[in-house]
């Protein structure tokens, strides 16, 4: 079995990392770069930042703070929000970002997942998906719709459907976000997470919802299936360390790097 990965996720509007529950009542918590470079310290596996409201401003990513981040943290990164085009998604990997997320985009414009893919190499394309929980339908039979634009807009999309399609199209990885859970510890949304892991051979990260680190072991689980877990609230607010973490992960028999 792989070794799981522990990934920390910082939201970033207006320059400074930020938090809130199912994407409303943000509140600002510090500078990204620095946050990132002390989560590397601790030891996490991987960051990820997502400008979470550049692509409802039309506007592109911080370079400046993906350049800032590469200098300071020395494993793998990812970006998202704000990637209108290859170009944007070149910049960021040349600004030293290894991976680029692709949300809301990739549902305008599917085909930029298998040009980013073909130019840049299938590791370096995570589609980011944020899910709803709704009523079973005919063209919904998950029971999950993707949602886009910080979850302001329903698309129709059938979530395990879109999975499938993206890893066919050349996504590397899906990280699978919980509107119903984002922000609220309740735990991570473990049904569409397990559907998404079944359908699909790249790995998954599970998103949105951990309250305690047990809750990493529950996403992590032969059962569901999850690659990673993402964590915000937990290390941002809450104070666990990464080193905790893991250590409760491993107290449930996972094999975590």
């Amino acid at each position: 079995m792989l070794a799981k990965r522990i990934i920390v996720c910082l939201d970033v509007r207006n320059g400074k990392v930020t938090k809130g529950v199912k994407f409303e009542g943000n509140r600002d918590l510090g500078d990204p770069v620095e946050m990132g470079a002390e989560y590397y310290r601790q030891g996490v596996d991987e960051l990820v930042f997502y400008d979470i409201t550049a692509s409802s401003e039309g506007r592109g990513i911080d370079l400046e703070m993906v350049r800032g981040v590469a200098k300071h943290v020395f494993i793998p990164f990812s970006v998202g929000g704000g990637i209108r085009n290859l170009e944007d998604m070149r910049a960021v990997l040349l600004a030293g970002a290894e991976k680029v997320s692709v949300n809301s985009l990739a549902v305008k414009d599917p085909d930029i997942i298998r040009q980013g893919a073909k130019a840049f190499g299938n590791q370096c394309i995570v589609l980011g998906m944020d899910v709803l929980k709704v009523p079973v339908t005919e063209s919904v039979p998950s029971g999950y719709e993707v949602v886009v634009k910080g979850g302001r807009e329903r698309t129709g999309l059938d979530a395990v459907a879109w999975a499938r399609k993206a890893e066919a199209l050349g996504a590397g990885e899906i990280c699978v976000n919980s509107i119903d859970a984002d922000g609220t510890k309740a735990g991570f949304e473990l049904e569409i997470t397990g559907k998404i892991v079944a359908a699909v051979g790249i790995p998954v990260i599970a998103s949105g919802g951990a309250g305690k680190p047990e809750h990493l072991a529950e996403v992590l689980m032969p059962e569901v299936g999850a690659d990673a877990a993402l964590v915000a609230s937990l290390t941002h607010i809450d104070g666990y360390t990464v080193a905790q973490l893991k250590d409760a992960v491993r107290a449930q028999g996972i094999l975590v790097r």
